[in-house]
């Protein structure tokens, strides 16, 4: 462990005391203001807290969380001690947080936004970037696609050698982030939400997309020649995946195809830093809880709510792919459109809720018109409520399943005493 600078030292102890003090008041988790305030005193602290750790990125629209538990599951295989930003507080002050914390960590797996990729990884170095995917998110703050995976592409090119882009083949705006980077490790992740990569953001010509036997779907630019990598791994689905040509089953403890492209990516990066195959895939499938997504809580007497976190218009696609699954049991929507979730709500437009048909669907939260609005459009039938608590005891005892935006869904963890670490 590196000696820190007497100015470092000075940030870390004011920011133990910060974080221990909005604990203390019932602020929360601390890690945000705890990392502002060491910012404050040593504008340089992050790089000093990462110098002689190993770490890696995490950054996406959607699965960073997951991802990020995942990939720190699967570093602790190699016998390191690991640190991370569990909580989901994915800026700037979270990242310093979370090394602040555990200064004996060799190894780091750090969740990190998308705008503010570029700024942590200066700073920390590290030797993996994994990128997932890119899509609108919050309208009034990151709202081009393109602009954000420029910004990758251009960090790649800043970091040069010794940074693996870890990245989703299937994703147009991420590979031709990832080519910035000096080395790739593509994974064919899937891409089901393709709104916001219909064309080629190296050239803006029209992208052509075509399905394959295996389940894969090939895309390639007839304009510039940019097309899908050859994969290293492939997500065949939620319980298989392609690794050197070898299939290999899954068993997760989350469940969807989605996670199994989290799944996959983790471990992937997680080899770079020595981890086995199958102790990282035995690591990744033992995560059963990220931050009280897909939790079952008791929202009302007899009513048993599955907790989904949906907050943009990929996020709910693969969510509403989720419920497909399952029985066709009561749909809850809480829906809020706060600072934390964006205040611009129009994305609901994007949201294939005709899919909800045949469910019975009950909509509460702060814009809940906006929901039953779309829902009016979409021909679905639904109920309005004053509340999630009057919505579930609308249903009546039986299983159901909440779709709740970043607030509602923290709203709804509180309510229930189910809020562990964060939900972004």
């Amino acid at each position: 462990m590196p000696r820190l600078t007497p100015r470092a030292s000075l940030a870390v102890t004011a920011e133990r005391l910060a974080s221990s003090a909005s604990r203390r008041l019932g602020r929360g988790s601390g890690e945000m203001i705890g990392g502002k305030v060491a910012l404050r005193v040593d504008p340089a602290v992050l790089a000093r807290l990462a110098d002689g750790v190993a770490s890696a990125c995490v950054s996406a629209t959607n699965g960073k969380t997951t991802t990020t538990r995942m990939l720190a599951a699967a570093l602790r295989t190699t016998g390191g001690e690991v640190a991370s930003n569990a909580g989901g507080a994915n800026m700037t002050p979270g990242v310093v947080a979370a090394l602040s914390s555990n200064r004996r960590a060799t190894l780091a797996a750090l969740e990190v936004d998308e705008i503010y990729l570029p700024a942590v990884a200066r700073a920390v170095r590290p030797r993996a970037v994994l990128l997932l995917n890119v899509s609108r998110d919050q309208l009034d703050r990151s709202n081009e696609t393109r602009r954000i995976a420029g910004m990758w592409r251009e960090l790649g090119q800043e970091l040069g050698a010794g940074t693996t882009a870890v990245a989703n083949a299937d994703d147009p705006l991420v590979v031709h982030a990832a080519c910035g980077f000096a080395d790739q490790l593509w994974v064919g992740a899937g891409q089901s939400w393709t709104s916001d990569a219909m064309v080629c953001p190296a050239c803006a010509q029209l992208l052509r997309r075509q399905p394959q036997g295996d389940g894969t779907v090939h895309w390639d630019c007839p304009g510039c020649g940019l097309a899908r990598p050859h994969t290293r791994i492939d997500v065949l689905g939620p319980d298989r995946l392609r690794w050197d040509g070898e299939e290999i089953s899954l068993d997760l403890g989350l469940p969807g195809r989605v996670n199994a492209a989290n799944a996959a990516v983790a471990a992937a990066a997680a080899g770079l830093f020595g981890a086995g195959r199958a102790a990282a895939l035995a690591a990744v499938a033992s995560v059963a809880d990220v931050g009280g997504r897909y939790r079952t809580v008791e929202l009302a007497p007899g009513v048993h709510g599955r907790l989904l976190l949906a907050k943009n218009p990929a996020g709910w696609l693969e969510m509403i792919e989720l419920l497909a699954l399952a029985p066709a049991r009561p749909c809850l929507i809480h829906f809020h459109a706060r600072t934390a979730d964006g205040r611009d709500p129009s994305w609901l437009w994007d949201v294939p809720l005709e899919r909800l048909h045949g469910r019975p669907v009950h909509v509460s939260g702060e814009r809940r018109e906006d929901v039953a609005t779309r829902l009016r459009y979409a021909g679905v039938p639904y109920t309005l409520h004053e509340s999630l608590a009057a919505a579930a005891a609308a249903v009546g005892p039986g299983e159901v399943d909440v779709l709740a935006t970043y607030t509602a869904f923290r709203d709804v963890l509180l309510a229930t005493g189910a809020l562990v670490g964060g939900a972004s």
